[in-house]
């Protein structure tokens, strides 16, 4: 390795296996943890000081203004996905603008939130614990799934209930050629909601497809899922969805249920589990993984 870091630092939890956590000292002369999530701009600064390489997960976000108050800073490692720029809680240009390496990791949770998809459904369909969805007990298979947006754990999602039989249809920026090879019938958004009892939209954070009309369109007796870092659907629009009808909303985590959207969880119909169910043993060894081999790679190229 042609170089090491002077300072590293994890401004707040990241997911690190221990394993990963000790390694991350052949990286840097000097690594140092938090273990909270600092509260500000002036506390990340402080934590940050004279590092020149930092570990940041979803949590918290890195703006211009801090980047600009750490001028030692090279490197951030986000432990955590980084799919673009606009859903990044890193200022991604800024840091470019400023010689800043950003490095973000992509599909280590994906198979604990398709595994959290079917439970569900299964309990829905069935009535494990609860009354059946349709009256009586019913198999998945026939039963038509939507996805909305089809990356990688909406791919992940569709390949546990299609192995099940469900018919997958889904909706894109883009057309998936190779998942319809697979039998995953591409619908545009609107027809999807209203031919899908249930959806699961699977979405880059802060992008919001589900408003007043899309959820006219998907109408009465349906099943919503949410999965992301954040609500897919606009507060008002999905409070009336859930609160004038017969319907079901899953969002595995308080941040993709939206903390505007809190109070919902009072009604019977809205269920979350208040953890990602991404967030399991393998995805944080596959996270750990990753994010070390970011670190080399920049290492290397330096």
């Amino acid at each position: 390795m042609s170089t090491v870091f002077h300072k590293m630092v994890a401004i707040e939890p990241v997911g690190l296996i221990p394993s990963a956590k000790l390694q991350l000292k052949e990286y840097a002369h000097y690594v140092e943890f938090y273990r909270d999530i600092p509260k500000n701009d002036e506390e990340i600064i402080r934590r940050i000081g004279d590092a020149d390489s930092i570990l940041v997960s979803y949590t918290t976000n890195i703006g211009r203004q801090v980047l600009e108050g750490c001028p030692n800073l090279k490197y951030i490692g986000m432990c955590c996905s980084l799919y673009s720029p606009e859903s990044s809680n890193v200022d991604v240009l800024a840091a470019e603008q400023m010689g800043i390496t950003v490095s973000g990791v992509r599909d280590y949770g994906d198979n604990g939130v398709a595994e959290y998809v079917v439970y569900e459904m299964l309990g829905l369909l069935h009535g494990y614990g609860c009354s059946c969805w349709e009256g009586e007990p019913r198999e998945l298979r026939g039963f038509n799934f939507g996805i909305v947006g089809l990356g990688a754990s909406g791919i992940a999602v569709a390949d546990a209930l299609q192995q099940l039989g469900a018919n997958i249809f889904y909706y894109s920026r883009t057309r998936k050629p190779e998942q319809e090879a697979k039998g995953r019938s591409y619908l545009p958004l609107n027809q999807l909601l209203v031919r899908c009892g249930a959806v699961c939209t699977c979405l880059n954070k802060h992008v919001v497809l589900l408003r007043e009309n899309e959820f006219e369109w998907f109408g009465n007796h349906k099943i919503l899922f949410n999965t992301g870092l954040s609500p897919s659907f606009e507060p008002q629009a999905v409070q009336r969805w859930v609160s004038g009808g017969d319907n079901q909303l899953f969002c595995d985590s308080e941040l993709a249920l939206g903390p505007q959207n809190m109070d919902l969880l009072r009604l019977p119909n809205v269920h979350s589990l208040g953890v990602a169910s991404g967030s399991t043993k393998q995805a944080y060894e596959r996270l750990s993984r990753k994010v070390l081999e970011n670190l080399e790679a920049f290492l290397f190229e330096e």
